[in-house]
């Protein structure tokens, strides 16, 4: 937003800060715990990032269409409003992919299972932060925007003050902008508004929910079949670069040796008397054996 007093950038930043205090949680407590770091879980906190900003998005916006129905009403009871519409959705979010990544912990793989138990964590305490610590934000920023105060330095912005005998600066972090004109509230936001006007209708229309419909049925066949088709497995030639020596290495290792299996190993942990004829004899034997 352009308006000094409605702007939340301190607010979007605090969205952020709270995936990335969820992250050290869990990764702090799984490392307490023993739980094996491995190289996939540093991909956990884009992840993590992404569902606490959604959730962070729905929060200011319940926030928002609360304060627009009950302007005068008291901070408690538009928090409580907002938890009414925001909680359901995040609840149902953070159960979803919590369930999602603590299935994942069946596998047999261990760093699949590490990743999965790093991850799963996060999404719990992030929704815990999303409840408690963000939830605490929106109230400090109602609070500096009631007091009509700027939002980078907090100074309460000077409505009818004489602008000519400062500077453009002071002007614009004391008062609110250079120009003479008072910082006015912000009406619905247009992408609220296009999709109660436009969207809404178009999607609720009998033929687009038939198509829609329809569509779900092909995604859902689509859906069924490929999870037949999965197979467990990792191709190793998938985890380097497109131009690494692994890659032909492994080309030539299947082209050439695949079809001798894996090597076998046979270790010997008694003293044995290698001097002696027969015992050599023996071992031959053994080999000869296993072959």
């Amino acid at each position: 937003r352009l308006s000094c007093v409605r702007n939340n950038i301190w607010l979007a930043s605090c969205g952020v800060l709270s995936s990335g205090l969820a992250v050290l949680s869990s990764f702090g407590l799984m490392l307490f715990c023993g739980v094996p770091f491995v190289v996939t879980v540093a991909n956990a906190p884009f992840l993590i990032l992404g569902v606490g900003v959604d959730d962070m998005f729905i929060m200011i916006a319940s926030w928002e269409q609360s304060s627009r129905k009950k302007e005068k009403s008291s901070v408690k009871s538009l928090l409580a409003e907002t938890y009414s519409e925001a909680a359901l959705s995040v609840t149902i979010t953070t159960l979803t992919d919590v369930l999602a990544f603590f299935i994942g912990t069946w596998t047999a793989f261990p760093s699949v299972r590490s990743f999965c138990l790093y991850t799963g964590t996060a999404f719990v305490f992030c929704y815990v932060y999303t409840m408690t610590f963000f939830g605490a934000v929106l109230v400090l920023n109602h609070k500096r925007e009631q007091g009509n105060r700027h939002w980078l330095t907090c100074m309460r912005v000077g409505v009818g003050e004489d602008q000519a005998e400062n500077s453009c600066l002071y002007n614009a972090c004391c008062i609110g902008s250079c120009s003479r004109q008072a910082s006015q509230p912000e009406g619905e936001h247009p992408m609220s508004i296009f999709f109660k006007k436009y969207y809404g209708p178009f999607i609720t229309n009998k033929w687009i929910m038939l198509l829609m419909v329809l569509l779900y049925g092909a995604y859902l066949g689509g859906s069924v079949y490929g999870c037949t088709q999965i197979r467990e497995g990792i191709d190793l030639r998938n985890l380097a670069n497109d131009d690494s020596y692994v890659i032909p290495y492994y080309d030539d290792d299947e082209k050439y040796f695949s079809t001798y299996g894996p090597r076998v190993m046979v270790v010997i942990t008694e003293s044995v008397d290698y001097w002696n004829e027969t015992v050599r004899l023996g071992i031959e034997s053994c080999a000869q054996n296993l072959e």
